[in-house]
């Protein structure tokens, strides 16, 4: 079936490319407001971008009024944000901060968790996850109804049982996001498959 994105409509292409595009890794993040108020939402149309200098994008869209979202003012406001990683045991959690909270109230103490500092940023990270990533801002860009945001990573807060002394992260499984509303995924299902180089293909295939 060929499917022409011109003649549909934006919810149902919506729909459509967070179904095909997974999965994806939920960036669950935190900002500051200017009066002090950690904002705490979930956005899966987020990766890893660079890693010289280290980059991460995240897409923050309009909330259901048509006006920017709380995350996404704090980050143009204030200039930084942290990536908190969702695991398992945290999804509830998630789940509730993803809920339309007004901009005065925190969604961190209303899904039960806690605020830890940052070490280079102002904005506090999610004390009870397994990773985190503090992030300044190193530019945004409107996209249509969408602000993609690019950060710079300047501090991870890995949890030490996740890291062995070669910087090797092992045994750390995230929820990813799936199809659009609300389908996840677990990802401790895993295979391990080495590259080739070009030199070991010709090798396979010219015996």
């Amino acid at each position: 079936m060929q499917i022409d994105p011109s003649l549909h409509s934006i919810a149902d292409n919506y729909k459509l490319l967070s179904n095909l595009v997974v999965p994806r890794p939920i960036a669950w993040v935190t900002s500051l407001s200017p009066s002090g108020v950690i904002n705490l939402a979930p956005f899966s149309f987020f990766n890893a971008v660079g890693s010289n200098p280290l980059y991460v994008i995240i897409s923050i869209g309009l909330n259901d009024a048509g006006d920017a979202k709380d995350t996404a003012k704090n980050i143009l406001a204030g200039g930084e944000f942290v990536v908190n990683l969702v695991t398992e045991e945290l999804f509830d959690a998630m789940n509730i901060s993803a809920a339309d909270f007004p901009a005065e109230k925190s969604e961190v103490a209303a899904a039960g968790l806690h605020a830890a500092p940052s070490v280079h940023i102002k904005t506090p990270r999610v004390a009870e996850a397994q990773a985190s990533l503090e992030c300044k801002l190193f530019s945004s860009q409107p996209l249509g109804a969408n602000t993609l945001f690019i950060g710079e990573v300047v501090m991870f807060h890995v949890a030490d049982h996740l890291i062995d002394s070669g910087l090797h992260v092992k045994n750390f499984a995230p929820i990813g996001r799936l199809g659009s509303p609300s389908v996840y995924c677990r990802t401790t299902d895993r295979f391990d498959v080495a590259r080739i180089s070009y030199a070991q293909w010709l090798k396979n295939n010219n015996p």
